[in-house]
């Protein structure tokens, strides 16, 4: 039998070809007759307390298990091999004295990467191995192309995250991270259902983008003859909610934005979008950090986690305007400063920040935010007060109708949480939407469209409200400590 490890990926397919044409002969190609009652997880969880002289005592019997081959050892009259399922991995035994002769002689010829099915009893091996010994052994798939090398692994990156599959199979460390998403995400939903949230689903495809300042992607309804837009953001149409009478709703679905790649931005995303009718602000933040908190538990994290380089208190969350945190970091401005757009734009110039002609100072002071504030907020930082003019969908702030009711949070230098007092007032919204469009006018591909229908909901009148967008991947990037969104996101977009 032929070593993998020594003949080229060409020789090893075309070798499987040939036990493929054997088994097609027999019919014994790709069977769906095996069930499975066991996984390898439940074998070492159940069992594991049991020594050897217990298990040859009081036999474990009738065990049926299935997963692919990713260790073996074949030799004589007796063979081990590893199997891999979607819980973790269980040895196997496979002898002359337990199943017939032909069949031993044909599980030997099966290679790394088949997937089999095993029945057989439960006992430990001199090392103590928990080992099933094989009573029945089927080949259910042939794996025409090798596994990844057992001890490299995936070392091209391109590989990895293109195929996927192969990630998967190779490293049960990419598994759990995909496990984890999924533990934190049900940690999510149970937390918003805990507090009588509805979940609900709104369009992928919108006549209108709007719920956020970005760019769309285009596509078109041929039987319609009309263009339609892949959603930025479920906003609007959960807002329409509320004004029919839900008071508590979520999503936790994709949105799209058209924009570059990086290893923070992944064009297709998941959101957690929710809002609460009647709530404040400050209840919001809190429920924000509950959330965070209790998602981050879930994977059996405690509240002191590292992300790439640093370490992330998730106790201590700290909350401060936008006016604030820019003199912070910027000691050479002062207050007055901040209401001179003169002195903005020279600072932001000074700073190689780029401004263009119709920016005003709301604008001007977000860009110095983000290009010289955003990346200092490694620990748990919530901005508030942020600028009506860069805010179109929030509420105006009683005490000063150039500020918003809204925050931002910030963790790791990353933004993961957008929430503010929703607009409710008609008119109001109908002035900005008038604003964005004229920013549109003017070049900008990212401000939003007149939603006339959207006002006409607002006019039947929208309770007063708080509504949060939570970037899922970057969420479960800072739980699972990933650097790169890539690696949270199962099929991520890449360049060709």
């Amino acid at each position: 039998m032929s070593d993998d490890n020594n003949i080229s990926t060409e020789g090893i397919i075309e070798e499987r070809r040939k036990k493929l044409e054997l088994l097609r002969e027999e019919n014994r190609a790709y069977l769906n007759n095996f069930s499975k009652n066991n996984n390898a997880n439940e074998i070492h969880k159940s069992f594991e307390s049991l020594s050897k002289e217990e298990l040859e005592a009081d036999p474990v019997e009738g065990l049926t298990v299935a997963g692919r081959i990713v260790l073996r050892r074949i030799m004589g009259n007796a063979s081990f091999a590893t199997i891999r399922d979607a819980s973790g991995d269980i040895q196997i035994y496979v002898s002359k004295q337990s199943i017939s002769e032909e069949k031993y002689n044909d599980f030997k010829t099966w290679d790394l990467g088949d997937i089999i099915g095993i029945e057989g009893k439960l006992f430990r091996t001199r090392t103590g191995e928990l080992t099933i010994e094989a009573s029945e052994v089927v080949l259910l798939t042939k794996a025409i192309r090798p596994m990844p090398d057992k001890f490299k692994g995936l070392a091209d990156i391109e590989i990895k995250y293109r195929q996927r599959y192969l990630d998967l199979m190779s490293s049960q460390d990419t598994q759990k991270v995909f496990l984890d998403r999924s533990s934190i995400i049900d940690s999510i939903r149970s937390s918003l259902k805990s507090r009588n949230f509805m979940e609900v689903e709104t369009p992928m495809m919108h006549p209108i983008p709007g719920g956020a300042v970005a760019r769309p992607f285009i596509t078109k309804h041929n039987a319609l003859d009309r263009e339609l837009f892949l959603r930025i953001a479920p906003e609007l149409y959960l807002k329409r909610l509320l004004v029919g009478g839900f008071e508590r709703v979520f999503e936790i679905n994709r949105s799209f934005r058209n924009e570059g790649l990086s290893t923070r931005h992944n064009p297709e995303f998941t959101m957690l979008e929710f809002y609460e009718a009647y709530a404040s602000l400050d209840q919001t933040i809190t429920f924000v950090e509950d959330i965070i908190k209790d998602a981050n538990s879930a994977i059996g994290n405690d509240n002191n986690i590292s992300w790439g380089d640093d370490e992330i208190d998730l106790t201590s969350f700290r909350k401060i305007s936008l006016h604030e945190s820019v003199l912070e970091f910027n000691t050479e401005l002062n207050q007055a400063d901040l209401n001179d757009i003169k002195k903005l734009k020279d600072f932001a110039i000074s700073k190689n920040i780029k401004i263009e002609d119709d920016y005003g100072e709301g604008k001007i002071l977000l860009e110095i935010f983000e290009k010289t504030v955003e990346h200092n907020l490694v620990q748990p930082t919530f901005i508030t007060h942020y600028p009506i003019e860069v805010s179109p969908l929030s509420r105006r702030n009683n005490e000063n109708p150039d500020i918003a009711d809204r925050f931002e949070l910030f963790i790791g230098g990353k933004e993961l949480a957008n929430g503010f007092c929703e607009l409710n007032d008609p008119d109001d919204q109908s002035d900005r939407f008038k604003e964005q469009v004229k920013a549109k006018e003017s070049g900008d591909k990212e401000a939003m469209a007149y939603d006339e229908d959207y006002i006409a909901a607002l006019e039947h009148g929208m309770p007063p409200a708080v509504g949060v967008g939570l970037g899922i991947d970057r969420l479960v990037m800072m739980i699972t400590n990933k650097t790169s969104i890539r690696d949270v996101i199962l099929f991520p977009q890449l360049k060709s």
